[in-house]
């Protein structure tokens, strides 16, 4: 996921629970920042308060992308990216499948900064979604791909299981 981020030419950052985590070996080297998140056990929402405060500043927005989210594209980022920056005030864009089923990525604007700062517990931004509902606009992107989110290295082992083998690439089709 950090490569596809890294790809929208944007700056990326990655919450971790500590510099020495096994994921911080594959960022070595990458273009990104990454933020160390020590309460990271109290769920979802320290990683987004740490890596909203560790922003650098004069950031109009940010995007809210889960790494357990291996169908996501750099299309699809740029897509969410480009709503926001052609509404001419700031709204909230949420990735959403063709059906209309909300999922991420999930871009902020600068004005939900300070809510995000103040979020506790394991919902992530859902509060923050809520009361901005009236400025939330849903992106459709193909497929699946907004929501197929692995949990568990089951979970990655059957999606892998679902993929075909095209040379330098994988094909995943969705499960019937």
């Amino acid at each position: 996921m950090a490569m596809t981020a890294i790809a929208t030419g944007a700056h990326v950052s990655v919450t971790l629970p500590d510099h020495d985590h096994p994921r911080a070996k594959a960022l070595a080297g990458l273009p990104v920042q990454v933020i160390s998140v020590p309460d990271a056990d109290e769920g979802m929402s320290s990683s987004l308060r740490r890596g909203v405060g560790m922003l650098p500043r004069g950031m109009r927005a940010v995007v809210i992308l889960p790494a357990d989210m291996p169908e996501l594209e750099t299309s699809d980022i740029l897509q969410v990216m480009t709503g926001f920056c052609s509404v001419p005030y700031p709204m909230l864009q949420q990735a959403s499948t063709e059906d209309g089923t909300p999922g991420h990525p999930v871009l902020f604007p600068a004005d939900c900064f300070s809510a995000m700062a103040q979020l506790t517990g394991d919902q992530g931004a859902r509060e923050v979604l809520r009361s901005n509902k009236h400025r939330l606009r849903q992106v459709a992107l193909p497929g699946e791909r907004a929501l197929l989110d692995l949990d568990t290295p089951e979970a990655w082992d059957a999606w892998r299981g679902e993929c075909s083998d095209n040379g330098d690439e994988k094909i995943c089709m969705p499960a019937e």
